[in-house]
């Protein structure tokens, strides 16, 4: 007689709900957010559409000409276009040199990729000031001409931000499958060739990650211009005149929400490119 053994498919086990106190975790993060980020903007945004007032003097009004003296001053333009092309040449210097890095430190041996991880995140640890400082020596000693010009900037913002583009970059090509690479050369492929269809795009996300925590504090940064750039005005120094130095709060608000929206546009562009959102990881069709 024969037998037949039916196998039952195993029922899904519910997903336990999690602990109140796992719920709790995240408060401090919500808190920190609301405060030092959501309340900070928005009172921005209100400072940018309300009238001039004098000191200790608060009412509530709404007007647009902060936006327009703006527009009309066809210098303060300028210095936002020109930030915003200086910040767009350092970020792709840094993407020139910091992806080869970052795909060099991934296919290195784990003792050597924690040693170049530790000497590329160093300088990090040192205030932007004292580094700024320092490459301004060096200029001085080396090339003096250049201080003041668009390079000496560029280069100084290079200097700084290269950190922020490498390790993005470098989390991600970590993540590849190594089996990937074997593939595509049992394929035929060549490393060059495996590099441009295989690696770059997965490791994508890396790369505007990069790009997008280069992009935004080198189109805004104070340090650089003022001491590589021999006093320059860039924007970022020209909110920081307005608020601490004229106390036109209104005013240096409505630059900075200008300068967000201009931030926020070309990186929704950008973000748009992102085809592939695994992090590094293929989805199964």
């Amino acid at each position: 007689m024969n037998r037949y053994v039916i196998f039952k498919p195993r029922e899904k086990k519910k997903r336990a709900r999690p602990y109140r106190l796992e719920r709790t975790l995240g408060i401090p993060y919500y808190v920190v957010l609301i405060t030092l980020i959501v309340i900070p903007i928005l009172m921005m945004a209100l400072y940018s559409f309300q009238t001039e007032r004098p000191s200790g003097v608060f009412t509530i009004s709404f007007t647009l000409e902060h936006y327009i003296s703006f527009f009309q001053e066809g210098l303060f333009v300028r210095l936002m276009i020109e930030s915003l092309y200086l910040a767009f040449l350092a970020t792709a210097l840094t993407l020139v040199i910091g992806y080869p890095l970052a795909y060099y430190i991934s296919m290195s041996k784990p003792r050597t990729r924690v040693l170049l991880i530790l000497l590329i995140s160093a300088p990090m640890w040192i205030n932007m000031l004292l580094r700024t400082r320092a490459l301004q020596q060096v200029f001085e000693m080396v090339a003096p001409d250049l201080l003041g010009s668009n390079l000496a900037i560029v280069i100084g913002m290079t200097y700084i931000f290269l950190p922020f583009m490498v390790l993005p970059i470098y989390t991600v090509l970590s993540k590849i499958d190594p089996a990937l690479y074997e593939s595509s050369a049992d394929l035929g492929a060549t490393r060059l060739q495996t590099i441009i269809r295989v690696i770059i795009p997965l490791s994508l996300s890396g790369i505007l990650s990069g790009i997008m925590m280069v992009f935004l504090p080198a189109a805004t940064t104070l340090v650089v211009p003022k001491y590589l750039g021999q006093g320059r005005y860039l924007v970022g120094n020209l909110i920081e005149n307005a608020m601490i130095q004229q106390g036109r709060f209104g005013y240096g608000s409505a630059i900075a929400i200008i300068l967000a929206l201009l931030i926020m546009a070309s990186l929704y562009m950008i973000k748009r490119v992102d085809k592939y959102q695994g992090g590094g990881e293929l989805e199964a069709e």
